[in-house]
């Protein structure tokens, strides 16, 4: 298996090359479906069954089916995601390129070598004559980056029919896989307050963006860093002129939970939340949107990974991230789900972007090892 991807790491390159230069942020759905297009095709050249599923306001996602059988039976499912963070555009100051062992992009880690890694996992199978026992299911998904909302119920579904789910999120640092990940949350929160003229009638006004300032103390009060329940006030907006008293402002707030009590306790701690001027009007929208990807839906099948391997020559070991994926979901379902099969390397949603191009091979065969074997 290894012998045969490291033969086709050129291909495998080109092919990832192709993916990096058609670029895919998630507020460009007519970009995501040319992405998806394009993956769509590569899967039915394997001897998939492909269909692309388009959305109204999203771009499109990809569903493929292997190896099906005449009676329903429980699959392998693999998820992905086609969107990227990047502004369309960013290639031309980003663009591909490779350079002491590494490949550089905008996305390239996260995550289209892992959608790159999938492809080349079934190509591995077919041209090995290797027949998993079980149906094996890709979906790619096309708004990860945004939260998943216009295919969670697809992503649901798939997952309810499938004995182990393989995400291709990139790996952490040195290649580890991922079994745990924090649960995501994001709270809009708006004040309400009255407009006044700073000068001639200060008292008349109700300062919103002051009792924003206020609110947020508090907020930051809730996090319990020691614990790894962090709150990240990432977005403030309000007022009009320096001369009149601002009558609303809105801060978005980043919240990440280890544990699904955390999700709950801050849920309600926030919803309590009031204003300290009487006058003031508070609205709270949104709230915790991904559920932590507890440890134990992943033990068994990274026991298995690990073993798969040490055959390879690798010794994974494996890691907990803040950040959230589809995996969040599935495991919640009491799936077994392993995360970060995807591409090794650093610097993902930053200009130093990259994966290590001698870690492709090995990440390919050990999906292949573990899609065949599960």
């Amino acid at each position: 298996m290894l012998r045969y991807c490291r033969s086709e790491l050129p291909a495998f390159l080109t092919c990832l090359r192709r993916a990096v230069e058609i670029e895919s942020p998630t507020n460009s759905p007519a970009d995501v479906s040319r992405l998806a297009r394009f993956f769509a095709k590569e899967l039915k050249r394997l001897h998939g069954k492909v269909k692309v599923l388009r959305h109204p306001t999203a771009g499109s996602s990809v569903w493929a089916e292997f190896w099906p059988e005449k009676r329903p039976r429980k699959s392998v499912l693999v998820l992905g995601h086609l969107d990227t963070v990047w502004d369309k555009g960013t290639l031309r100051r980003m663009p591909f390129r490779t350079r002491g062992g590494r490949a550089y992009g905008p996305g390239i880690l996260d995550m289209k070598s892992g959608l790159a890694c999938g492809l080349w996992a079934i190509r591995a199978l077919r041209e090995l004559g290797i027949s998993p026992s079980t149906p094996v299911r890709f979906f790619f998904n096309s708004d990860e980056e945004t939260a998943s909302r216009a295919f969670r119920k697809q992503i649901f579904a798939e997952a309810r029919r499938a004995r182990a789910v393989l995400v291709l999120e990139p790996a952490a640092a040195g290649g580890a896989l991922k079994t745990a990940r924090k649960g995501v949350g994001e709270y809009r929160i708006t004040v309400y307050g009255r407009a006044a003229h700073a000068g001639i009638e200060p008292g008349a006004g109700v300062n919103a963006i002051a009792e924003l300032a206020r609110l947020l103390l508090r907020i930051e009060q809730l996090a319990r860093p020691l614990r790894g329940l962090t709150l990240n006030v990432g977005l403030i907006q309000g007022g009009t002129r320096s001369n009149v008293i601002p009558e609303r402002a809105t801060a978005v707030v980043d919240v990440r939970v280890p544990r699904k009590k955390d999700g709950e306790a801050i849920e309600r701690k926030v919803r309590r939340l009031r204003p300290v001027h009487p006058e003031a009007r508070l609205e709270i929208t949104g709230g915790i949107n991904r559920p932590p990807m507890d440890r134990a839906r992943a033990l068994r099948l990274f026991r298995k990974a690990r073993a798969l391997g040490r055959a390879l020559g690798m010794e994974l070991e494996e890691a907990s991230t803040g950040g959230g994926s589809d995996g969040n979901f599935t495991a919640a379902l009491g799936i077994p789900t392993l995360d970060g099969l995807g591409g090794v390397g650093e610097g993902a949603h930053a200009l130093s972007e990259h994966v290590i191009i001698s870690e492709l091979p090995r990440r390919v065969a050990l999906l292949a090892a573990l899609i065949a074997t599960l």
